[in-house]
């Protein structure tokens, strides 16, 4: 196992705990891909990602741990729409794009994300709980190939 691997699990087993969940095998790689891939894998990524290590791994319970991980804070659900949801394991506010032509769900770092840290806020009477930020439209990989400029 290399390094790199066993501090990332490492520090998977340390959140786990942190929020008083059993760090079971299981969400342990599965948190651990999370902090690895930056790429917003989906239930279906992070299955093929972690079954070859895993062999009794289930799409089940992928998808359940992704979003037990969700619901405690320690990844982000991101709902595109209802065909595609991918997952986070940065929680912390940030706002992202999604790839209308190639799918990709990309960080923009650089773009202010709405923030509830340590505030109740509400709207109309309503309560927000939660705010998820993400743009839809061409990503610059794609507009260069089909030459649309901006």
């Amino acid at each position: 196992m290399e390094d790199k691997e066993m501090t990332t699990e490492g520090d998977a087993y340390t959140r786990l705990e942190g929020k008083g969940i059993r760090p079971s095998v299981q969400r342990v790689a599965i948190l651990g891909y999370l902090l690895t891939h930056r790429t917003h894998p989906t239930v279906e990524e992070v299955y093929n990602g972690l079954s070859h290590k895993i062999p009794k791994l289930s799409h089940t319970t992928v998808y359940t741990t992704l979003r037990m991980l969700a619901g405690c804070g320690l990844a982000q659900m991101i709902t595109i729409d209802d065909h595609h949801v991918c997952y986070d394991g940065d929680a912390s506010p940030h706002v992202h794009f999604y790839c209308t032509r190639c799918g990709r769900v990309l960080d923009l770092p650089n773009e202010k994300a709405p923030s509830l840290r340590g505030k109740k806020i509400t709207s109309e009477g309503h309560i927000i709980l939660s705010v998820q930020l993400y743009y839809k439209g061409v990503c610059h990989d794609c507009a260069q190939k089909e030459h649309i400029e901006a």
